[in-house]
């Protein structure tokens, strides 16, 4: 045997115990991983993260303090920063955390990582009286807590997974939904287990009193440690927070992309709900209006004749000459809504009170851009990595 084949022969024979040793050393490193039961996803993209907490302050008598009013935030930030401004996460409505952005109930990554995978810095957080953030409350002014939303209300508002179970709660737009995750029989049902996942993240909440002003105030905490521009994007009820945010700090928010952020303006119609609501147009907190007003019954409202189309409720408006949202004004947005969602027959009329007040705003149906079968949690559903790039190429286009 010339040794040429000899060093070829022990080249070959030194691979294939190397490759043995991997085999082993990965056979044994997967001793202590997860099972595929429980679902992970990489998160190779992070290049620094941090846990800290915002807003809140001291209250109780002496010697019996306790911390009142402040936020959990998860910041992430990716290896390779692609764009100069972060992404701040307020979204979810009654009884949703943190996680709904970080991860899907079927197990994928969330907005959070879809946003910092394209190389955005994400913040999320869990808002005072939800989740990981302290709220006590110390009397009725400070609002009650609430029963965690039944079962099966989130199968017919979130998941699609029964018919609205009134006439009066009913929205026309209810059978198109599509993309709940899940297959068989009982998808969007209970005992399915993706709903099952996402019906165990639904958590009592506190509503009502000072809630909504503690929020505002930790979420205007939050962006001034930023202390840099940033994008928001706003989901369902504590996006009035979110408008309030953008009153208060409009130098700091470069954009605001809304998916479906709680509406109507002026007056509740939630399923059929009606009343008093959001009475400051988009919040129910003061905001900077021009010509300034100190009330909001100062603000001269009319509701439409005629809806703007089939299947849609006629808006609350303004009337002519409107007051402008003059915080507002130079900051673009961005207003989604999903084709199957229970807010399909306002949704449009966020975008009708801005543009009126003269916020530059975009509407989208979301089936108008290929994303068709959309309910109100878009983000956990089959199509929401799709969503998210729209998302981003809006950003892309038109914030600067």
């Amino acid at each position: 045997m010339s040794f040429r084949i000899r060093i070829a022969a022990f080249s070959t024979l030194a691979a294939i115990l190397m490759s043995g040793c991997f085999a082993a050393n990965a056979q044994q490193a997967s001793k202590g991983a997860p099972p595929a039961s429980i679902p992970t996803f990489s998160t190779g993209n992070i290049g620094r993260e941090g846990h800290f907490y915002v807003g809140g302050h001291y209250e109780g008598a002496p010697g019996q303090e306790i911390m009142f009013g402040a936020m959990y935030v998860e910041v992430m930030v990716p290896k390779k920063i692609r764009h100069p401004y972060p992404v701040v996460f307020i979204g979810g409505g009654a009884g949703q955390t943190a996680l709904t952005e970080l991860q899907t109930p079927d197990g994928r990554p969330g907005w959070a990582y879809d946003f910092l995978n394209a190389g955005y810095t994400v913040y999320v957080m869990d808002y005072p009286g939800r989740g990981r953030s302290l709220f006590l409350p110390k009397s009725d002014a400070d609002g009650k807590l609430s029963a965690p939303r039944t079962s099966p209300l989130m199968e017919e508002v979130w998941s699609g997974g029964r018919p609205p179970s009134t006439p009066q709660s009913t929205w026309p737009q209810y059978t198109k939904q599509t993309e709940w995750p899940g297959d068989g029989p009982k998808k969007g049902k209970m005992g399915d287990p993706i709903f099952d996942q996402f019906a165990k993240t639904e958590l009592p909440v506190v509503l009502g009193g000072n809630v909504e002003k503690y929020t505002t105030d930790a979420l205007i905490s939050l962006l001034d440690a930023i202390g840099q521009p940033v994008i928001l994007l706003l989901h369902s009820g504590v996006s009035t927070s979110g408008w309030e945010l953008a009153d208060a700090r409009p130098k700091l928010i470069k954009g605001i992309v809304a998916a479906e952020p709680v509406a109507p303006p002026i007056e509740n119609a939630e399923r059929g709900q009606t009343g008093p609501g959001r009475l400051w147009g988009l919040t129910n907190l003061p905001v900077h209006y021009d010509p300034p007003i100190a009330a909001a019954s100062e603000l001269q409202t009319v509701r439409q004749d005629k809806a703007d189309g089939p299947d849609l409720i006629p808006c609350w408006v303004q009337k002519e000459p409107a007051r402008k949202l003059i915080n507002l004004e130079g900051i673009p947005v961005l207003d989604v809504s999903g084709e199957a969602s229970y807010h399909r027959p306002y949704s449009h009329c966020i975008a009708k009170w801005l543009n009126q007040a003269g916020v530059k705003t975009t509407y989208v149906n979301l089936e108008d851009v290929g994303l068709r079968g959309n309910g109100h949690i878009m983000l956990a559903e089959k199509n929401s990595a799709a969503i998210a790039k729209f998302l981003q190429g809006w950003i892309d286009k038109n914030v600067h």
